[in-house]
């Protein structure tokens, strides 16, 4: 399945190392059946970059947020709207397209400090479990790579809903919230404050607002 939406090219990366999995968290204890309108939705997505965000927030000198985003991506997703375990998604970012609005600070994120973007090109999502919550919200596991660092996280998915545009183009979306200790990731760089605090805080929250449209089959 090679659906990927950004033509840039992505330097290969050697294998990541992955680490032993701890036992997954228990699943929620919703029971209610899928909706069958969701039924329809069953098929191959992509993700339009024009309208979706793949973007972080972190605490700055204990007292602001800083807010960025990853310009280029990859990705490819499978909805099942039966049984949403099956489910799948992959995303991969490429690490130099961080923006957050200073190219100052950009230049130092892409760096040996923090990504690292020279070796290390590319960071991946890929999905291992879709778990149902409720109505209309998901549980996602899978596996965060972010400098060769393979780590399991589990990101919560709320669906937003589904549409036809006037272009004839079906469009679905998602919103996703992770957060994750970027030190798990060897992200440890830092300075401290006077009053004793980090100057950029240890947790960093991903953010995934997705509007995906689906793929047609190949003629």
């Amino acid at each position: 399945m090679n659906l990927f939406n950004r033509a840039a090219p992505l330097r290969r990366s050697a294998p990541p190392t992955v680490p032993k999995r701890p036992a997954a968290p228990p699943a929620f204890a919703f029971s209610g059946l899928p909706d069958p309108d969701l039924a329809e939705l069953t098929g191959e997505w992509m993700i339009d970059p024009a309208h979706s965000r793949i973007g972080f927030s972190v605490r700055h000198a204990m007292v602001t947020t800083v807010r960025g985003s990853f310009a280029e991506y990859k990705s490819r997703l499978y909805f099942d709207g039966r049984n949403p375990a099956r489910s799948q998604a992959e995303i991969v970012v490429s690490t130099g397209s961080v923006d957050t609005g200073v190219e100052q600070r950009d230049a130092h994120l892409v760096g040996r400090d923090f990504l690292n973007s020279a070796n290390f090109p590319r960071m991946r999502f890929a999905s291992t479990a879709v778990q149902t919550a409720g109505n209309d919200v998901y549980r996602m596991l899978g596996d965060l790579t972010i400098k060769d660092v393979t780590r399991p996280v589990v990101l919560e998915l709320t669906y937003i809903g589904h549409v036809t545009d006037p272009f004839a183009v079906e469009r679905v979306g998602f919103d996703g919230t992770t957060t994750i200790d970027r030190s798990d990731w060897g992200l440890t760089y830092n300075s401290r404050l006077a009053e004793g605090g980090a100057m950029v805080s240890e947790k960093v929250r991903l953010q995934f607002d997705i509007a995906a449209i689906r793929m047609m089959p190949a003629a």
